[in-house]
């Protein structure tokens, strides 16, 4: 069942839960853009291939916001402001083990990427094929054993906010490729595009959605406070 947060003539934004891939990948698995064209195509009798626009990509354990351009326009319009990171802002909320050394900040590091092992590193200063890195992060709850950030990204890079945090010393909770502990329950990490504001591509409006966090009694929880 399709969680549809957002939805016009050009725009569907849904969200993602943990496990789903956003487009096709080498697994075979259905990905959640062929579940939107279903829902497009059953929903408006729509003869033919629906058109549907891969804007950006969530990791498959990860959960949250995800924006399909539903025409070649406001592909095309939408491509041009994440690629400029104008006119849209994310927000993701991560829940981490360890608390970091302040409560607010920015990091900054270099990254590169491993294809092989599809994993990415980052350094305190340039290497050799890296690229910069730039978040905000902020505290803004904790339980007994876990602390919630908050986080605005300055820049989109492969398993950005994965790679810093594990940089800092707070890997995301069930996020082993990146030295959490141990692995979530349900094969998820512990992290999660938590809203999405944006310039409409066609009509200029201003769109705000919010994903409601995963069922699990710690998301609940802080979700709660």
């Amino acid at each position: 069942m399709l969680d549809i947060l957002y939805e016009d003539n050009h725009l569907v934004i849904v969200n993602k839960k943990s496990g789903d891939i956003v487009q096709g990948d080498k697994t075979g698995d259905t990905p959640l853009s062929d579940d939107i064209k279903r829902y497009l195509k059953e929903k408006y009798a729509k003869p033919g291939e629906v058109f549907l626009g891969v804007v950006h990509r969530l990791d498959r354990p990860v959960s949250g916001v995800v924006l399909f351009a539903r025409t070649s326009k406001a592909l095309t319009r939408l491509n041009m402001m994440f690629a400029q990171h104008t006119q849209i802002q994310k927000t993701y909320w991560a829940i981490v083990a360890n608390r970091p050394e302040t409560d607010e900040g920015t990091l900054t590091h270099w990254l590169t990427r491993d294809e092989r092992n599809n994993k990415a590193k980052a350094y305190d200063r340039e290497v050799p094929g890296s690229k910069q890195a730039i978040l905000d992060y902020r505290l803004i709850a904790c339980s007994q054993r876990y602390f919630l950030l908050e986080i605005q990204l300055h820049t989109g890079r492969h398993h950005q906010i994965r790679c810093q945090l594990a940089k800092i010393g707070c890997p995301i909770k069930g996020d082993l490729k990146y030295g959490a502990a141990r692995s979530n329950p349900d094969g998820s990490i512990s992290l999660h595009a938590r809203s999405l504001e944006l310039e409409h591509p066609v009509s200029h409006q201003t769109i705000y959605v919010k994903a409601s966090v995963p069922k699990d009694t710690l998301w609940q929880s802080f979700a709660n406070l």
